[in-house]
């Protein structure tokens, strides 16, 4: 459950919400959770906060035993774009990252501790690959992190569920996205 208040300066970081990925099953409905990502969104442009929105088109160099089932040369131009429910505004921020993880050499944290962010607030997919491995990140780096559970989901719902119950407690504050937006809107 969230603190009843948020830091003063937060920024909501949107994680892999584009075409390409939004397109494969999920373990929620995944219009559910575009509709609480775009509220998020909303929400804190409405209240002048910055809002990143990221997308990924490339993967880690290193080996796994799980070999990727996508080579992103193959994937169609269109797979990278930002899905149209998000409404991104000229002046959110774009980061396009290569790992799970959007802080690893893309400029976010310099350009959330240029803006004065101490908080991110992250919605996104997936739960357990993107979403997990950016809060870890923001974790380590000295932010806080609010995890709105309610605007992520992931391919597998077991996994989903690990990271909400198991890691995110320990790097964060959960909470959903109606609850985030009504502190936000009583500052």
């Amino acid at each position: 459950m969230i603190n009843a208040s948020l830091d003063p300066k937060p920024a909501l970081v949107v994680i892999d919400l584009q075409k390409g990925i939004v397109s494969s099953p999920t373990a929620h409905p995944v219009s559910d959770i575009l509709a609480h990502a775009a509220a998020l969104a909303e929400a804190f442009r409405r209240h002048s906060l910055p809002v990143v929105l990221v997308n990924v088109n490339g993967r880690a160099p290193g080996r796994t035993e799980q070999p990727s089932r996508l080579r992103i040369e193959d994937l169609p131009p269109t797979w990278t774009e930002l899905v149209p429910e998000l409404d991104q505004q000229p002046e959110d921020h774009r980061i396009t990252k290569q790992t799970w993880g959007a802080f690893t050499k893309t400029g976010l944290e310099a350009l959330l501790k240029g803006l004065g962010v101490t908080q991110i607030v992250l919605a996104g997919v997936s739960t357990s690959a993107g979403v997990e491995s950016t809060a870890r990140q923001a974790y380590e780096l000295g932010f806080n992190v609010v995890l709105a559970t309610d605007a992520m989901t992931d391919t597998n719902a077991d996994a989903h569920a690990n990271s909400v119950a198991r890691i995110f407690p320990r790097l964060g504050e959960i909470g959903a996205s109606q609850e985030i937006i009504q502190i936000l809107d009583q500052r």
